[in-house]
């Protein structure tokens, strides 16, 4: 019995270019990763096409003649759609449509799709409609057929200044984009807010590859219950827990959203508000996936985007995760010496966490200076202003002072000097 809930996947073929310097191995293992993101998309991948090419064709990206042969695929095995691995112009995608007569996308379509999909609150939804948006722009003219058309000519009560539809088009969509990029810069505005009352925490941002197990080990640091999927960008929204410790220390981690090779630039521009978090943090762990045979291009990619945000310059510590699923090929004493500091876990199997929680604590001390200051009792705001500065560890009173131990991060110790100095009162010992 047909089930009319049942929605029909749209059935796709992948293509796949093999670039000079790269070799097949390479370019089938990022099919894989195209494969996971279509599948993850809603399509069903029926076949896998790969083209050596010493330069990109112009017209077809692969070339005419494998054009016409995918074109042939197309009808025999009654496909849907083209994903191409590699982000194709728009005269390109134009181009390869009339030849096939199916839809054409590329990677960075397929990505802007899922996000759209996952895109649960106000600011991610506003983020992937401005990188859908700024995607879009460029590509409008393959997307009408009514182009020639002119307003002027509409008929009564139609008429306007003579543009064509295009450029009327272009409009509309250059001020969605300056209304969504004033609706981003306010929620940032906000979340810069946020941001300012965690400033006495120590911060440490989860980075990595999509679906290496950020939000897992969130969770298993945490004891909390983030979302979690085994699927690429099961997470897009930066998720805050604090660290529990038995010194009270105050340690938070940011969960964000993963990367992935060949992220569009879009949305990396789209989501600054959302990384915006790892700027911020005093220590980058960056989580990696252990058991995957890409891991190495994995990190270079992560590294790509962390230069792009200018995060490169922080503390990093590497988190390799899933060793539980690691087989026997892998030097693990080779990849400790390659990447340093490192720290070897399974998160989903609570393995050698414990000892990743006290790494962070040692870290988050050793950022920290503890000291004793002293406030006359009478300057009630200099003694608010210290609860913005530092940790106030120990607080006690006497006849005339208020006599603080507190532990302030390096870099506020210009901004608290000049407090106790304004104040009038006893530098910091």
């Amino acid at each position: 019995m047909y089930n009319w809930y049942e929605v029909k996947k749209e059935r796709a073929i992948l293509v796949g270019v093999v670039h000079p310097g790269q070799n097949q191995k390479i370019v089938r293992e990022h099919l894989d990763e195209l494969a996971l993101l279509s599948d993850t998309a809603g399509l069903e991948v029926i076949e896998r096409q790969i083209q050596e090419r010493r330069h990109v064709d112009a017209t077809y990206y692969i070339g005419k003649g494998k054009a016409k042969h995918i074109a042939e695929r197309v009808s025999e095995c009654q496909a849907d759609i083209i994903v191409f691995d590699d982000e194709l112009s728009p005269g390109q995608a134009r181009n390869l449509e009339r030849l096939t007569g199916v839809r054409v996308l590329d990677r960075s379509n397929i990505i802007l799709d899922i996000f759209a999909r996952r895109a649960k609150t106000r600011e991610a939804r506003t983020q992937v409609e401005l990188a859908q948006l700024q995607y879009l722009l460029p590509r409008l003219t393959r997307m009408w057929t009514h182009l020639s058309r002119q307003t002027g000519n509409a008929g009564v009560g139609l008429r306007g200044p003579g543009e064509k539809q295009l450029e009327l088009d272009r409009r509309i969509i250059g001020k969605q984009i300056s209304r969504l990029a004033d609706d981003l810069a306010k929620i940032e505005k906000q979340r810069s807010i946020r941001r300012q009352h965690r400033d006495t925490c120590f911060r440490v941002a989860l980075l990595g590859y999509t679906n290496v197990g950020k939000s897992t080990l969130l969770n298993a640091l945490t004891d909390s219950s983030v979302f979690v999927e085994d699927r690429l960008f099961a997470t897009l929204d930066s998720t805050v827990r604090r660290l529990p410790t038995d010194d009270d220390q105050k340690i938070l981690l940011i969960d964000t959203v993963g990367f992935i090779r060949k992220l569009p630039h879009h949305l990396v521009a789209s989501f600054r508000s959302t990384l915006a978090e790892t700027q911020d943090a005093d220590l980058l762990l960056h989580v990696i996936d252990i058991s995957s045979s890409q891991f190495r291009e994995q990190i270079q990619a992560v590294a790509q985007v962390m230069q792009d945000l200018e995060i490169d310059q922080k503390p990093v510590l590497y988190v390799f995760n899933k060793i539980d699923r690691v087989n026997g090929d892998v030097d693990m004493a080779a990849i400790r010496d390659e990447f340093s500091p490192c720290i070897m876990i399974s998160a989903e199997r609570n393995i050698f966490v414990d000892e990743l929680r006290r790494t962070i604590q040692r870290y988050a001390a050793e950022h920290v200076i503890e000291l004793e200051i002293s406030l006359p009792i009478q300057q009630q705001r200099n003694i608010a202003n210290i609860y913005k500065i530092a940790t106030v560890l120990q607080r006690t009173y006497d006849d005339e002072f208020v006599h603080f131990r507190i532990q302030v991060q390096p870099e506020r110790m210009d901004q608290l000097k000049a407090m106790m100095q304004s104040a009038d009162s006893t530098e910091p010992r």
